[in-house]
């Protein structure tokens, strides 16, 4: 593959961030409305495991999409992970129970155990070195429009035609994902055929040493992310917010106004001091919301949590990639993802415990989400100047 290809110019690279559109915004439609859907169903106690039983089959999924990635090929992974969201969006109004629900979220959890570890191995394939910060903030737009868009999507087609109708929506845009990236070249040479000795993972599989201190980063950093995207929707209620979706739409786009020049300038100052800086906002906007008593005080916080996760995102993706073995960056990209999962699923289920269904309780849950980013702001400082391995 040649390393100066420029990314602008490849076809396959706009492809691959128009799928990943459609494939973040398929699920994330959902999620503003999960937490009432599971009240109507008798399951209101079980509002952490939204999002926690999601991240957990996401979390076991990665040791085998990182093996696979690197095997049978970029593309059939990422094949495998856009149908599995599909088949869930058409499962979720037929298992209509608060055990149906509980399991397809453990089913749907697969799809981004899959097809975003593949994408980033996709992309680390074809842009050069010297572009990595940029094109992983051009993707980030993408992947974060459909983030922004799938919310308030949702939202507003679940008043027209119902939570079934979302779900149905949802496998839709899954759809269309796979239609997008279905005959696009492979990057991988030497590729192999699909065999059961590909699901036999060992240890090594499930951990790329290089890419830790990146890991430990990431998780510290998306534990307020699981707790943003459990508690907002109940936030939302209890400053009397209709539009449940708002929120996420507001911080997505302002993550996408922020993702090119901190891809960029990752690229020319180093990808330590950006993460410095965006994990220090993240603690910052989460005490912030943990705040709020009117709707200012929460979009404000809304809208810096935005620009945080703007630049902590490209610029995590891109350190991963500077540090990680050209034969194992499936391997690396998968333990980046197990770390975020983690931390989202934690974040999630530990928020979901803390806040109880107990309004009183919100400073409590997003306040542990705002001390864990300011850990991480302090891991990196000391990893800037006291780190022996300085590849950044």
């Amino acid at each position: 593959m040649d390393k100066e290809l420029n990314y602008k110019k490849d076809k396959q690279f706009w492809l691959l961030s128009l799928s990943s559109t459609l494939f973040f915004g398929s699920f994330n439609m959902m999620v503003p409305e999960l937490p009432s859907y599971l009240d109507s169903l008798g399951g209101g106690e079980y509002k952490g495991l939204i999002i926690s039983l999601f991240t957990l089959t996401a979390l076991i999924a990665r040791p085998f999409s990182g093996k696979l990635t690197d095997t049978i090929g970029r593309i059939p992974v990422m094949i495998i992970g856009a149908t599995v969201a599909l088949i869930a969006g058409v499962l979720y109004p037929v298992l209509a129970t608060v055990s149906g629900f509980l399991f397809l979220r453990l089913f749907h959890g697969f799809s981004t155990g899959f097809k975003p570890t593949a994408t980033a191995a996709y992309i680390s394939d074809i842009v050069s070195p010297k572009q990595r910060g940029e094109a992983m903030g051009v993707y980030g737009v993408f992947a974060s429009s459909g983030m922004a868009i799938g919310p308030m999507i949702g939202s507003y087609a679940s008043t027209y035609i119902g939570i079934n109708g979302v779900f149905y929506l949802s496998a839709f845009m899954s759809f269309l994902s796979v239609a997008v990236i279905v005959g696009m070249k492979e990057t991988l040479p030497n590729k192999k055929k699909m065999s059961i000795q590909h699901f036999k993972v060992k240890f090594s599989d499930f951990y790329e040493k290089d890419v830790f201190p990146v890991a430990i980063t990431f998780l510290l950093t998306t534990i307020p992310f699981g707790i943003i995207l459990t508690l907002i929707p109940d936030l939302s209620d209890h400053l009397e917010i209709s539009n449940r979706g708002t929120f996420f739409s507001i911080f997505v786009v302002s993550s996408i106004t922020v993702r090119f020049l901190a891809g960029k300038v990752s690229d020319k100052y180093g990808r330590v001091p950006v993460l410095i800086t965006s994990s220090f906002l993240i603690g910052l906007s989460v005490t912030i919301i943990s705040l709020s008593t009117s709707t200012t005080i929460f979009y404000a916080g809304g809208i810096l949590f935005g620009l945080a996760a703007g630049m902590n995102s490209p610029t995590i993706f891109a350190w991963t990639i500077d540090r990680s073995n050209e034969l194992h960056r499936g391997r690396a990209m998968s333990t980046l993802y197990m770390f975020l999962e983690f931390g989202i699923g934690s974040g999630a289920a530990i928020s979901g415990y803390i806040y109880g269904n107990n309004p009183e309780m919100f400073n409590y849950a997003f306040g542990f989400g705002a001390f864990t980013a300011f850990i991480a702001c302090t891991y990196l400082i000391h990893f800037h100047f006291f780190g022996k391995q300085r590849r950044y």
